[in-house]
């Protein structure tokens, strides 16, 4: 006969599970507030007890997974988007892709229509995880709930998730360690707010490289995208930069309107390195030197680990960081003999 309902059922299980009733009773109606660990354990228990697990807590509908991506103007993030796709459907699960435009929908409303169509996880990327002036305890009630999600460059220390990241400082190292090997001694940064983890990081990494060879400073740091890179780039200029590292290649690409702007060239009198590798940026006037995100290994890294959650074999919650590469291409060159500054 099977084990009846009632308070003896919560004392049998929380005594199998090694923990109180108090704790059985959240899970069983799937309350926050309990460890991803903790919570498997009751769930365990329940199996080896014989009883059946209430509907709400089986196997989410559809295998419907979300993938929240900040917009698709810059073409880093459809880039990610197409390869985050492809791989779980390669794995049987249908991505529902939510997509943020000024002014739409916002990222904690897309993640409420994703929560009411039972989706069985969240991929994240570029989202307000990496603003350090957000709040992270939205991701933190979706990790209790319990829901599995993986967060894409933007690391929040005591999120108890996994977390797929480039390695940002390498990246700001690399940008100016290549222009330094051109002869470059006034090498400008542009990117975007501070406020951005990624921005850190890579800050970080041009002020060491930076000072590793005994150079000065020349940081400008504006809105993300072309029209920021541009404005950035014309207050450089007026330092007499004659290399530019930027934090992506849209603002890459701004750069290089300013230069011309100024009845420059690119890259005889100005060479500027862009980030990210976006699509076409090696058919651009001049095709575009860059960092490059492993932005394929980084995808799949994310669902395989996403996969796992999703299967009961919780990957291991910390930051997968990823090494970028340097493709050097023709908006680079060696540095002029004289500054550029007034031309």
């Amino acid at each position: 006969m099977p084990p009846q309902p009632g308070r003896a059922r919560l004392a049998d299980i929380a005594g199998q599970a090694g923990v109180s009733e108090a704790t059985v009773s959240r899970v069983l109606n799937d309350r926050p507030g309990v460890r991803a660990d903790t919570r498997q354990s009751v769930l365990t228990a329940l199996d080896v007890l014989g009883y059946e697990r209430p509907e709400r807590l089986r196997k989410r509908s559809a295998g419907l997974v979300g993938l929240v991506v900040p917009e698709l103007e810059n073409p880093v993030f459809p880039k990610f988007a197409q390869t985050i796709e492809s791989a779980l459907a390669q794995q049987g699960f249908t991505p529902v892709l939510c997509t943020q435009t000024a002014g739409g929908v916002t990222e904690d409303e897309y993640v409420e229509m994703l929560l009411d169509r039972q989706v069985a996880g969240v991929i994240f990327v570029s989202g307000l995880h990496a603003d350090t002036a957000a709040d992270h305890d939205r991701y933190r009630k979706l990790v209790d709930r319990p829901l599995p999600i993986v967060l894409i460059n933007g690391y929040v220390e005591d999120l108890d998730a996994p977390f797929v990241s480039c390695d940002e400082v390498l990246a700001g190292r690399l940008a100016v360690a290549h222009l330094v090997a051109l002869g470059h001694t006034r090498i400008g940064l542009v990117n975007g707010p501070e406020r951005f983890q990624p921005v850190r990081r890579r800050l970080a990494g041009y002020r060491a490289e930076i000072a590793a060879h005994g150079l000065a400073e020349h940081v400008e740091l504006s809105l993300f995208g072309v029209e920021g890179g541009q404005a950035a780039t014309q207050r450089l200029l007026d330092r007499g930069v004659t290399g530019v590292a930027c934090g992506s290649d849209l603002m890459a690409l701004g750069a290089i309107r300013a230069i011309h702007a100024r009845g420059l060239s690119v890259p005889g009198d100005v060479s500027v390195v862009g980030y990210d590798d976006s699509p076409l940026m090696a058919f651009t006037d001049p095709p575009l030197t860059t960092v490059r995100q492993q932005i394929t290994a980084m995808s799949h890294a994310a669902v395989r680990a996403l996969v796992d959650e999703i299967n009961g074999q919780p990957a291991p919650h910390s930051e997968y960081v990823f090494r970028p590469e340097l493709v050097v291409r023709a908006s680079t060159g060696v540095a002029p003999r004289v500054t550029t500054t007034g031309r």
